[in-house]
């Protein structure tokens, strides 16, 4: 019930700046741009995939090692297990359990560095794009330039009608790219 009354509000508001527009001399224009081409074509994001990619190494490989410990105290105490003291047995079991935590707060706080990295790698190249984007809007005169990416920002593409144009070229060319 709220999309249905947001969508018939966006329809209303696009109803009425092309009204208004018709009455006024000067035209609507409208543009779109697939983000996320941008965004794939740029350095910066194939040097942030790569420093990305290498923390996930570095981050694996602790985690490797952790595992590695973790099967080899089990194996141990499994093997032990029948000829170890009440007191021995215990404190392996709490060891054991101890490093399964580790292991276990490990992840978490490897998966919310992983995202604050991304996030940390992918902001400047987001301000670069919509800079870019800025710019061609102001140069071509655009009226409205919609993300043409599912999921980009706050305007996703609701339409495309057959004048709209693909600012792709002009944003590539205004971040230098090909």
């Amino acid at each position: 019930m709220k999309n249905t009354l947001k969508l018939f509000a966006l329809v209303a508001f696009v109803f009425a700046v092309f009204t208004a527009s018709a009455q006024t001399a000067k035209p609507i224009k409208l543009g779109h741009l697939d983000v996320q081409k941008v965004m794939t074509s740029m350095p910066e994001f194939k040097k942030a995939q790569d420093d990305l990619a290498a923390k996930e190494q570095e981050i694996r490989k602790e985690l490797t090692a952790m595992h590695d410990n973790y099967q080899k105290l089990m194996q141990e105490y499994q093997a032990n297990a029948k000829t170890l003291t009440e007191i021995s047995r215990t404190a392996k079991e709490q060891e054991i359990q101890g490093l399964a935590e580790r292991i276990q707060n490990f992840q978490q706080l490897a998966q919310e560095q992983m995202a604050k990295t991304q996030e940390d790698l992918l902001a400047p190249i987001i301000t670069k794009i919509q800079n870019a984007v800025q710019a061609v809007g102001k140069e071509g005169g655009f009226t409205y330039i919609f993300a043409a990416t599912p999921n980009f920002g706050q305007g996703a593409l609701l339409y495309t009608a057959d004048n709209s144009e693909d600012v792709l070229p002009l944003v590539k060319k205004k971040l230098g790219i090909q």
